[in-house]
C-alpha cells in the first residue's frame, strides 16, 4: 500500500473506523478520486488513540473529533484535531463540561466557531441531547432548544445547509426513527419535517446522507442504512424554502403533536423513491433541465397541497374534538366520585362518633366488672367469717350440752 505525505483535494479521506487491521492510534488513508488508488497518509503528532463511532467535522483546514468507542469499547468523549494543510495532529483541551461519553451520534459546525454535537448512544442509553463547543474559548455548553420533541437516536446522519442541520434515520436498536428533523443553529429550534413508516429503510441506523441540485432546487439524498435488513435503495426530498428558513417553534407537547400531523403535509414529497434510471445526467453528473417548469403545474401542485393542509386540519380538529368529549366525560365522572366521596366521608365520620360512643361504653363496663370483682371478693370473705362463726357455734352449744350432763349426775 502506497504512503502519501501531503492531503490533496480530490483525494477522500477515510479516518478511523473499525476494521480487523488493529492500530493503537487513528489512522488515515486516503482514495484518491482521479486515479482510484488507494493508500496510507503519514501524520505527524500526537495521534489519537484509535476509535469508531466518532464524528469529523472540516473546519477551515482542520477536522476536528469527537467521541467514539474505541477497540476495548471504551467510550470517549474527547476532542482532537488534524490540520489538512501538515496533516499534524493536535490534542484540544476544552473547559466546562463536556457531552457525557458516547459514539454513533453526529456533529456540526455553525458560523465556523460553533461545534454542534447531537444524539448517539452510550452502552446503555440513547440521547437526544444538544451540546456546543465554542472553538474560540474551548467551552462546552448545553443550550436549551426549542420546537417539536426529538426522540432519543444514534446511528442518524446529518448535513447542513446554510443555518439549517437536516438530520435523517437512526434508532434505539428497538425502533427506527422515522422522523426526518431540521435544526435552525441560530435560534436552536427543532422542526419535524416528515415522516415515515418505523420499519421504512429511511428509519434506518447506519445511513447517510447528502444535499444535491436537482433541476435548480435543493434536494436530500440519502443512501443505505441498517433497519433488521441492510439497504441499498436511494431517497430524495425537495426541501421548500419556507421549511429552510422558518422552522415551526412550539411550546407545549400537545401543539407539538397537532402539529407533527400537519407538518408533514408541508413536505411536497414524502422520502418518495428516486428512480435514477430515469433521469438525465449529463457528463459532469448534473440533471438537464428540457423545460422550464408550467405555471400551471406549480399551481395545480400547490392546490393539492392546500387540500391536503385541509384535511390535515379537519383531522386535527377532529381530534380536538374528540378529545374535548373525552374532557367532558372525564369532569363528569370526576363530578359523580367526588359527590361519592363525600357521601363516604360523612359515613366515615359516623361511624367515628359511633366508635367514640362504644369505646366509652366499653370503658364503663370494665370498670362495673372491676367493681364486680371487688365485691365477689367481699362476698367470699363474709362467707369465710360466717363459716367460721358457725362453726364456733356448735363448738360452744357441745360444750353447754357436756357440762349440764355431769351435773345431773352429781345432784342424782
Amino acid at each position: 500500500m502506497a504512503h502519501r505525505k501531503f492531503f490533496r483535494p480530490l483525494q477522500l479521506l477515510l479516518l478511523g473506523g473499525h476494521s480487523k487491521t488493529t492500530s493503537d492510534s487513528m489512522t488515515v488513508r486516503f482514495i484518491d478520486l482521479e486515479t482510484h488508488a488507494c493508500g496510507l497518509i503519514e501524520t505527524s503528532g500526537n495521534a489519537p488513540v484509535a476509535r469508531g463511532g466518532h464524528s469529523a467535522t472540516l473546519v477551515g483546514s482542520r477536522l476536528i473529533f469527537f467521541g467514539g468507542e474505541d477497540r476495548n469499547r471504551r467510550l470517549l468523549n474527547d476532542v482532537c484535531a488534524l490540520d489538512l494543510e501538515t496533516m499534524t495532529w493536535d490534542a484540544v483541551t476544552t473547559k466546562q463540561t463536556p457531552p457525557a461519553p458516547r459514539f454513533d451520534h453526529t456533529a456540526a459546525i455553525n458560523g465556523e466557531r460553533y461545534l454542534l454535537i447531537f444524539g448517539g448512544c452510550s452502552h446503555s442509553i440513547f440521547f437526544n441531547d444538544l451540546h456546543v463547543l465554542d472553538l474560540q474559548t474551548m467551552e462546552w455548553s448545553q443550550p436549551e432548544v426549542q420546537g417539536d420533541l426529538v426522540t432519543p437516536r444514534a446511528g442518524h446522519a446529518g448535513v447542513t445547509i446554510g443555518e439549517n442541520w437536516y438530520i435523517v434515520g437512526g434508532g434505539d436498536n428497538k425502533n427506527g426513527c422515522p422522523e426526518t428533523l431540521v435544526l435552525n443553529m441560530s435560534k436552536l429550534a427543532w422542526s419535524a419535517l416528515t415522516s415515515v413508516k418505523e420499519r421504512d429503510p429511511l428509519a434506518s441506523e447506519g445511513l447517510s446522507v447528502c444535499s444535491a441540485l436537482i433541476n435548480g432546487e435543493r434536494h436530500l439524498v440519502a443512501f443505505g442504512g441498517y433497519n433488521g435488513k441492510y439497504n441499498n435503495e436511494v431517497f430524495v426530498m425537495r426541501l421548500k424554502p419556507r421549511d429552510a428558513s422558518r422552522p415551526k417553534i412550539f411550546q407545549s407537547p400537545a401543539a407539538a403533536a397537532a402539529a407533527a400531523s400537519v407538518s408533514a403535509a408541508y413536505a411536497i414529497a414524502k422520502s418518495e423513491k428516486l428512480d435514477f434510471s430515469s433521469l438525465n445526467l449529463n457528463s459532469n453528473g448534473v440533471v438537464n433541465n428540457p423545460s422550464e417548469q408550467d405555471l400551471a403545474f406549480e399551481i395545480d401542485e400547490l392546490k393539492d397541497e392546500k387540500k391536503v393542509l385541509e384535511f390535515s386540519l379537519a383531522e386535527v380538529r377532529a381530534e380536538n374534538s374528540r378529545l374535548t368529549e373525552k374532557v367532558d366525560e372525564v369532569n363528569g365522572t370526576h363530578a359523580e366520585l367526588s359527590k361519592e366521596l363525600l357521601s363516604v366521608q360523612g359515613q366515615l365520620v359516623a361511624e367515628r362518633s359511633r366508635c367514640f360512643k362504644l369505646e366509652a361504653q366499653i370503658a364503663e363496663l370494665q370498670k362495673m366488672l372491676e367493681s364486680l370483682q371487688s365485691i365477689e371478693n367481699e362476698v367470699q370473705l363474709l362467707r369465710r367469717q360466717k363459716s367460721a362463726l358457725e362453726q364456733e357455734m356448735e363448738r360452744n352449744a357441745a360444750q353447754r350440752q357436756g357440762s349440764g350432763g355431769v351435773w345431773r349426775w352429781i345432784a342424782g
